[in-house]
């Protein structure tokens, strides 16, 4: 795990103005601030990383059935459900952070949002097949939950084809994803990695390295 110290550096820089929120940066909610508790290892991906991500994601997230593992904030899943996804599922393992994301989701009387305080790697297993359209990963750093997460994706079968990935990670670590994950997008922001991949059994390779 990062320092304390460099970990309310990054917590400072996502949340923007007023530490201690995040702010919804397009669709619905638009410009709507989600509460963040000061919880170890929480950090919130930034204004700039959401902007790129869903620039990338907005031609398919309209009626998408999203997933976010590590769901921390809350800032993936909401902000997908504020785009047009129409299933999001924050999985969290922290009770007191579940029980946020649960008050936020009522507080914005998001429907299509659920909150499950679980593991998520075990969440996964229970998954039916081809159930999930984009899913979000960010989980802390310096742990080898990004791995095992698209690990997880890939032998339970519960993307659906084309599904898109989303990981974010440290930008000197390189996750390698298992077959069946075809690379799409990359772009650096400071010390993070900004990573979309594709579902997709005809292929194996990553064409960049």
């Amino acid at each position: 795990m990062t320092s304390h110290r460099r970990t309310q550096r990054k917590r400072t820089a996502a949340s923007g103005p007023g530490s201690g929120s995040v702010r919804i940066i397009g669709g619905e909610w638009r410009g709507r601030r989600l509460p963040v508790a000061d919880a170890p290892g929480l950090r919130p991906s930034g204004d700039r990383a959401r902007e790129t991500l869903f620039n990338w994601l907005q031609p398919h997230l309209q009626g998408a059935r999203c997933a976010d593992l590590f769901a921390g904030s809350g800032s993936l899943g909401f902000e997908a459900a504020s785009r047009g996804a129409r299933e999001v599922c924050l999985i969290e393992r922290s009770r007191p952070l579940a029980a946020m994301l649960s008050e936020s989701a009522q507080l914005l009387q998001a429907g299509q949002i659920e909150v499950v305080n679980a593991d998520a790697l075990e969440w996964l297993k229970g998954r039916p097949p081809s159930s999930l359209d984009i899913v979000f990963i960010d989980p802390p750093f310096e742990t080898d939950l990004a791995q095992r997460a698209l690990e997880k994706l890939a032998e339970t079968g519960c993307l659906a084809p084309g599904a898109l990935v989303y990981l974010e990670s440290p930008r000197r670590d390189q996750v390698v994803p298992p077959q069946g994950f075809v690379w799409v997008r990359e772009k650096g922001i400071g010390e993070v990695r900004l990573e979309l991949f594709e579902w997709s059994l005809r292929y194996n390779v990553r064409p960049f390295d």
